[in-house]
């Protein structure tokens, strides 16, 4: 198919989205994630882990206008001379920008409800132990916060299947004055995507971000399908009544593993990107996948 030809307002690649971010970096068990990768790829992974985590959106000016994302990054898989993270599934509240994502793109998407809401909390002094950050040498460019932000994303599906993607994060707000936003950089992140049931071909596609960036305290996750394995375990031994319960119940254990894997692994670094522009452009096939990865 034609890139260059798409069927909806986005038009012509590339495209552009408007607005801030929030992108954290996870330990995640590359043992369970590798399930999720097409067998064409080579996770990169040391000592059992690889590099995944999430990439919270808010977009206030894009192609498919104002909308949220949710994108779950599984890790990160060699693509030589370097490597591109793979999206084991996106959640946003665009149906519009869920048909791109899915039919241009090769996403994973799905639509979801965000709902946010901002608490103030007392200030508390700056934390002396940031592990990562401070090995870095970057615990200066951690930032105080006044107000907490929790953002809950409920994966909308079929009324036989219950919230099975149901995430709250709990973000720190830090102060807003210019000079405690970062500096301005650009970066490219490539991705991998496609395999799946509405894009079978395997897509190589390239952000490219400019914005101002700083490191922020650690989104906070919890949710109800986040529960720990044991509790998972506990559930589906109790839940066996008939044949479709028993099948319900497998999904959502396959949705709270990759979940609890990567949303609830330990958290590395959390970057705040403000007055960010990104810039997406068209996919290219890499390779031709006839069967569906059906991860989502």
């Amino acid at each position: 198919m034609g890139f260059g030809e798409t069927k909806c307002s986005y038009g012509k690649p590339p495209w552009i989205f408007k607005g801030s971010a929030l992108y954290q970096l996870h330990l995640v068990k590359a043992a369970t994630v590798r399930a999720c990768i097409p067998k064409d790829f080579r996770l990169v992974e040391a000592f059992g882990y690889t590099l995944g985590g999430f990439f919270l959106a808010n977009y206030d000016d894009s192609p498919a206008g104002v909308f949220d994302e949710l994108v779950v990054i599984a890790g990160l898989v060699w693509s030589p001379p370097t490597s591109c993270a793979w999206a084991a599934k996106v959640l946003v509240n665009s149906d519009e920008a869920c048909k791109h994502g899915r039919k241009e793109v090769g996403l994973p998407s799905q639509v979801a409800r965000f709902s946010k809401r901002i608490t103030a909390v007392s200030r508390q002094p700056k934390s002396k132990n940031i592990g990562f950050l401070n090995v870095n040498g970057s615990s200066a460019a951690f930032c105080d916060s006044k107000d907490s932000m929790e953002v809950q994303v409920t994966e909308i599906k079929a009324s036989s299947v219950k919230d099975s993607c149901n995430v709250n994060l709990t973000t720190f707000m830090p102060e807003s004055s210019g000079e405690l936003r970062g500096p301005t950089i650009k970066i490219s992140l490539p991705s991998f995507s496609g395999g799946t049931e509405y894009y079978p071909n395997l897509l190589k596609y390239s952000c490219r971000i400019e914005c101002r960036v700083r490191a922020v305290h650690p989104a906070k996750v919890s949710g109800p399908s986040l529960m720990p394995m044991n509790e998972t375990k506990q559930s589906s031994e109790i839940h066996t009544s008939n044949a479709k319960n028993h099948a319900t119940e497998e999904f959502v254990d396959k949705c709270n593993l990759l979940w609890e894997s990567v949303m609830l692994s330990k958290p590395v670094l959390a970057l705040e990107f403000s007055c960010m522009k990104m810039q997406v452009e068209a996919p290219v096939v890499v390779s031709n996948c006839k069967n569906s990865l059906a991860t989502t």
